[in-house]
């Protein structure tokens, strides 16, 4: 049994199930539809796959030795998922009292999930710092580190698609006029914040 394996498994599961821009912008597509929410998981899947090639060719390594190219990445992210919070919020400027359609289309949300994860530089230095952690001494680095990387995406596959699902199953009461608008003001505001976030770290750092 290949304890490393199963403890990097836990570590990562972890870390893919926390809260964050890829999760929230997830839930945003899914109160759409639920192909909205799948195919927004697919999309950070394949951002998954920039960072992992990334990693593998080395590349990621410049973003630490570059601060300004890390810095350019994180704005350019923080940017996005600013403007995707401030365009949700944006939906909700109709008058009070009116009740809240739920829109019946996503727009893009393999992109948006794409982009969310594919412009945030900090996922390359986590698989950059963490998976040589599980790399055993004296084993060949690649095919582990690929394999490492394999396992991050497949959570991802597994996590993301089944929130969007239970979103979806339970669309019937947030569907509800009150609660559509309660959900989509929290998405957009955590959007919101998490993209000033990214912005301002740079500055504050």
């Amino acid at each position: 049994m290949d304890r490393q394996l199963i403890a990097f498994t836990g570590v990562a599961a972890g870390m893919v199930a926390m809260p964050g821009a890829d999760f929230t912008v997830v839930v945003r597509n899914a109160l759409v539809s639920r192909r909205a929410g799948v195919a927004c998981a697919l999309g950070i899947a394949g951002g998954l796959l920039v960072h992992t090639t990334l990693v593998v060719a080395g590349v990621a390594a410049v973003l630490v030795a570059v601060p300004a190219l890390f810095r350019t990445l994180q704005l350019l992210g923080g940017a996005y998922v600013l403007y995707l919070g401030v365009r949700t919020l944006w939906a909700l400027r109709g008058a009070a009292g009116e009740p809240e359609a739920l829109p019946t289309a996503a727009t893009h949300p393999v992109r948006q999930g794409f982009v969310t994860n594919a412009l945030n530089p900090k996922v390359s230095l986590t698989f950059l710092s963490l998976l040589p952690q599980f790399v055993p001494a004296g084993s060949p680095a690649l095919p582990r580190t690929l394999l490492l990387a394999l396992i991050v995406i497949g959570l991802t596959l597994v996590w993301f698609p089944t929130v969007a699902l239970l979103v979806d199953r339970l669309g019937t009461w947030l569907r509800r006029p009150r609660a559509v608008r309660a959900l989509r003001t929290g998405t957009g505001l955590a959007l919101t914040v998490l993209g000033g976030a990214l912005l301002l770290e740079p500055f504050v750092s």
